[in-house]
């Protein structure tokens, strides 16, 4: 009988691992472990056994498929790392939070960098050939300090003629820490 609840626990237990995965990808081993009571050697024999590559294999390969999808900028104006991308819809990018990034007083990360993340994502979410930057309305919610690792999701909520509505939400592993709403310009070049 033990054996057959060990056996259901498991599966359950793996269910579990690949649906946390899909709706977090970045998730590390040590948070997957915590978030399912298991230790960290648990997590990485479940995933072995189902076939899911560790967090930096499975971020390379993720934006791998999404530079392919890339339009309207290339994969190198991109700031930070693109991760996910369905063009005219929505896409992810992950940028850490390095010491030339940040104030040298305070080490809080320069709000450039950010914006430039965000605004990247924007355009690199636009189904065109190319497209520019028309509007941006930002707002900056708590401060970032180095070593932070920032998701950034665009989600293009409205489309009318050559201009694309994008809305962009960058987290730390904790919060929102930046928000900022695009209008993005389509143009012939």
């Amino acid at each position: 009988m033990g054996d057959y609840m060990a056996r259901v626990q498991k599966k359950l237990r793996q269910e579990a691992l690949k649906e946390k995965l899909k709706t977090s990808p970045f998730l590390t081993d040590e948070d997957l472990a915590e978030l399912l009571q298991v230790s960290v050697q648990t997590i990485r024999l479940d995933r072995l056994e189902l076939g899911i590559p560790e967090l930096r294999e499975r971020a390379k390969q993720m934006a791998q498929e999404a530079q392919t999808k890339l339009k309207a900028i290339g994969s190198r104006d991109v700031t930070g790392e693109l991760i996910d991308l369905e063009l005219g819809k929505s896409g992810i990018s992950m940028m850490t939070i390095t010491d030339d990034m940040v104030m040298e007083k305070t080490h809080v990360a320069r709000g450039h960098y950010i914006f430039a993340q965000a605004n990247s994502l924007a355009l690199a979410v636009i189904d065109a050939p190319a497209a520019v930057t028309g509007v941006a309305n930002i707002k900056y919610k708590i401060a970032v300090h180095g070593g932070e690792k920032l998701i950034a999701k665009a989600e293009v909520v409205k489309k009318r003629g050559n201009k694309y509505f994008v809305w962009v939400k960058t987290r730390n592993d904790q919060q929102e820490v930046f928000r900022s709403k695009f209008i993005m310009v389509s143009i012939d070049h």
